[in-house]
């Protein structure tokens, strides 16, 4: 039996939300948003069979994701056998699937860590509050931030669209986001995500407007119930301190309500990776590279 695939759409969101909410472990990548927002630029689809979602990348070249749904209930020997037919590799796999399929594949898989895909949680006490020397600096930006400018702090919503893709065009023109596909690539991924708002459930966000222009923005959604995550977050660089301010206050703000902060990978940029380690992640949700033999 094969597997029939077709384009990621939004008409079956709700439908894949419920077999995401039956994973034991969420990962960034699987959200609704990270996967429509991200069809395009990685060639996602998928196929449902009658418990789980399969994913498939096709650019650049072909990888299955983690399949969806409850991973415990899933005969994964026959269902293996099933569907896949020799040398098969599957990335981004969070560490509970790869030790339920151990357990029942056995030496039939091997797998090697997968670093640069592993998400980054953080406190959200902790990155709210910025208590202790290991913060000091954040806070002492942060606190520059809010003495030096006149600013407001608004929850994300559809008014907000068009300011936010003026200053994304500004920030990308600052960055010279076409000479760097990476760059390019989440500039078209932010401008997708804008403009589905309305039609992706469980958005959120916020922004920072100083003397009426958009200093900064953030678009998250909630992932779990005690878990939100950070899809992106955008400073004007004529403000200093923008990026703590706007790190501190959608949490403040919006993400009160949730205990930890998954704020996604770092794909092996070394730049990226300082960064993430300068916030004191709390853990990792760990992803591996697995080839089925």
């Amino acid at each position: 039996m094969s597997l029939n695939f077709e384009p990621i759409n939004l008409h079956k969101q709700y439908e894949y939300l419920e077999h995401f909410d039956r994973c034991s472990q969420k990962a960034s990548d699987y959200s609704v948003v990270n996967l429509w927002g991200w069809a395009e630029e990685y060639g996602l689809c998928w196929a449902w069979s009658d418990k789980l979602v399969w994913i498939k990348q096709t650019v650049p070249e072909e990888f299955f994701w983690a399949p969806i749904g409850s991973w415990e209930e899933i005969a994964w020997n026959s269902c293996f056998d099933e569907y896949f037919n020799g040398r098969t590799k599957f990335t981004r796999i969070p560490d509970i699937l790869l030790q339920i399929w151990k357990d029942c594949l056995g030496n039939k898989i091997t797998s090697e860590e997968a670093r640069g895909h592993w998400d980054y949680l953080y406190s959200v006490p902790e990155l709210t509050e910025l208590k202790g020397n290991r913060f000091h600096k954040k806070k002492n930006l942060l606190n520059q931030f809010r003495k030096k400018y006149d600013f407001q702090y608004i929850p994300f919503g559809t008014d907000l669209i068009d300011r936010a893709m003026k200053m994304q065009e500004d920030w990308c023109t600052w960055r010279d986001c076409e000479s760097l596909e990476a760059l390019a690539a989440e500039n078209r991924v932010i401008s997708r995500i804008l403009n589905s708002w309305t039609k992706l459930n469980g958005l959120t966000g916020g922004a920072i407007i100083v003397d009426q222009d958009m200093a900064a923005y953030t678009i998250a959604e909630s992932l779990q119930e005690d878990t939100i995550v950070i899809h992106f977050e955008k400073g004007s660089q004529d403000y200093k301190g923008v990026y703590q301010a706007i790190n501190q206050m959608f949490l403040e703000h919006s993400g009160n309500k949730f205990n930890i902060v998954n704020r996604e990978q770092d794909l092996g940029d070394e730049g990226l990776r300082n960064a993430k380690l300068s916030y004191h992640p709390v853990g990792f949700l760990k992803k591996f590279l697995v080839t089925f033999k």
